[in-house]
Parts: structure tokens; C-alpha cells; sequence
């Protein structure tokens, strides 16, 4: 097997999400499609590695559709400034994390800003959400969408999650959504959560994991690991890198058997829209590839 270089993942990484950021509205895992008469759109755990191109009209139902498949309300969207909703999630932790008024959040892949939004109407003008993002076009973007939408408590800081500009024992709440899996070490991520935390702090994630070992190809494949695939571990030494970081109570509170393929090919309206795109996810489906959405929860210790 060709192993792939932390500092090549974290470079090709950000250059693909980079590409997301400066597009008007849907997202990849992979490249953007370059047609100007759609737009591309997709989300983490496809790992078709392939852009969806959807016509600019439809991508409003897609998005609100998809959103739903992840767990996300009406409510929860309603006063979410459009270009915060990438469609890159896996899950939705804002809907486990019980925030509660006046508490300081923290979103390790922040991306254009959904779950802080959401979570800043959560904790009001005493509380405080902060977003990390790797990618500067990601968080510009999320800047403009918090400018926009009127977000005094909301702040987005440039880093990497395993290297957060975060102070010791000064949150309550980490929430992630399908980040952690592209980070090359995801012990040290859960350690670096663990610092920030305040005492009797916890942390809400959800994220893609394997229920088997990955074929050797898609391993190595760089594009599989932008598709939030190649980089994905077994969920037993998921559980246990947050184990080893020194979280308790760790608690798997839903299981999705998460699906975006599933979804694309069992919606007939998406499948009438991905037109001849369906071969590409047909072929993925293939592959010996198997695959999940958790949502995880973890407490740090009052000592």
C-alpha cells in the first residue's frame, strides 16, 4: 500500500474544499464541476468521487431534501443565511448536543457555518460559538454568512483541529460534523478537544466510520479521502481514539447506516436530476465498501 502523506492530505484537502467555499451554492468532497449551467453539489461519505451537477433551479429542493435525510428541521434552517448550508455533513449534531443559553460552543470544520448558526440560536447573547476551519476560503465564507445574517455571536478562527487556537479548559460543547475522519491524526484531534474543554465539558459528533477494512486501493486513493471515505476508521478504534484521549461515558446515540449513495439512487426525483451521473454511483455500490454515520457523545471528567 502507498501510504498517503499527512502534509499531501491536509494540502489536497484544503484545495478541494477550498473549491467548495468559492461556489455559490451545493458542495463536494471532490472536485466542483466546472459546467456553468449547474451546479455541482454533494456530501461527505459519496465516496464516488465524482461531482453532482444539478441544475441551479433545483438545487434549493435537493439541499432542503438532503438536509432533512441528515436529521436537520425546518426549524432548525429557518434563520440559517442561504450560504451557510453546504451540504457536507453526515449527520446533525446540533440535534444530541442539548445546548443549553449562555454556553460556549465549539465546531472543529466549521465549514460555511450551519451548525454554529444553529447552535448560536441556541446559546443566545450570553453564550458564544466558535467555528475552526483549515481552509481560509471557508472561513471568508462563513465570515460573509455571519455578516449577513446578523450573527454578533458567532466567530470563525483560522487552524487546524489537531492545532486549535483555543484556550485550555474554555469550552462546554465541541460539536463535528464529518471532519474528524479527513484529519490524518485523529488521536491527537480528540486530545486537543479534551484541552479545551472546560471540566465536565462534552463533546457531540457526528462522523463517518467503517464497519471492515477498506480495500488497499481506496486506502491509497486521495479522492476517496476527500469523499470522507479514505480517511474513515474502524468504529471500534474510533470509539477508542476518544477513549485514549481521556473522555468518558462515550456513547454512540444513533447509528444511521448514513447512505448519500442510498439516497441519490432510492429518490426518484435526485435520480431523474443525476440523469447519466447515476452509472458513477451504481458503480460505487460495487465496491467492497462498508461504511457508516454515527453520532457520538463524550464527557470530559470533573477531575
Amino acid at each position: 500500500m502507498v501510504e498517503l502523506e499527512d502534509n499531501k492530505i491536509k494540502k489536497i484537502v484544503r484545495e478541494a474544499y477550498g473549491k467548495v467555499a468559492t461556489r455559490s451554492r451545493g458542495s463536494s468532497c471532490c472536485s466542483p464541476s466546472t459546467n456553468s449551467e449547474n451546479i455541482s453539489s454533494s456530501s461527505c461519505g459519496t465516496g464516488t468521487c465524482a461531482p453532482i451537477a444539478i441544475p441551479a433551479d433545483k438545487i434549493e429542493d435537493f439541499m432542503k431534501n438532503y438536509s432533512a435525510h441528515l436529521g436537520y428541521t425546518e426549524d432548525d434552517l429557518k434563520s440559517i443565511p442561504k450560504g451557510a448550508n453546504l451540504g457536507a455533513g453526515c449527520g446533525n449534531p446540533t440535534a444530541h448536543a442539548s445546548i443549553k443559553e449562555g454556553e460556549v460552543v465549539l465546531d472543529l470544520g466549521s465549514g460555511g457555518g450551519l451548525d454554529c448558526f444553529i447552535a448560536a440560536n441556541s446559546v443566545g447573547r450570553t453564550g458564544k460559538v466558535i467555528g475552526v476551519d483549515m481552509t481560509p476560503a471557508m472561513i471568508d465564507r462563513a465570515r460573509k454568512n455571519s455578516k449577513e445574517g446578523n450573527f454578533d455571536n458567532v466567530e470563525f478562527r483560522l487552524g487546524e483541529i489537531e492545532n486549535l487556537p483555543v484556550a485550555d479548559n474554555s469550552v462546554d460543547l465541541i460539536m463535528s460534523n464529518c471532519v474528524i475522519n479527513l484529519a490524518p491524526d485523529k488521536e491527537r484531534v480528540f486530545r486537543e478537544a479534551y484541552r479545551v474543554l472546560k471540566p465536565g465539558g462534552r463533546i457531540m459528533v457526528s462522523d463517518i466510520v467503517l464497519l471492515k477494512e477498506l480495500p488497499e486501493e481506496i486506502k491509497s486513493n486521495i479522492e476517496a479521502y476527500v469523499s470522507c471515505i479514505g480517511g474513515a476508521i474502524l468504529k471500534d478504534k474510533y470509539i477508542e481514539a476518544i477513549e485514549k484521549a481521556g473522555f468518558q461515558e462515550v456513547e454512540i446515540l444513533e447509528d444511521s447506516n448514513f447512505s448519500t449513495v442510498d439516497f441519490l439512487l432510492n429518490d426518484p426525483n435526485v435520480k431523474e436530476l443525476l440523469g447519466d451521473q447515476v452509472k458513477s454511483f451504481n458503480d460505487f455500490t460495487e465496491l467492497d465498501v462498508s461504511n457508516t454515520s454515527i453520532n457520538v457523545k463524550a464527557i470530559k471528567p470533573l477531575k
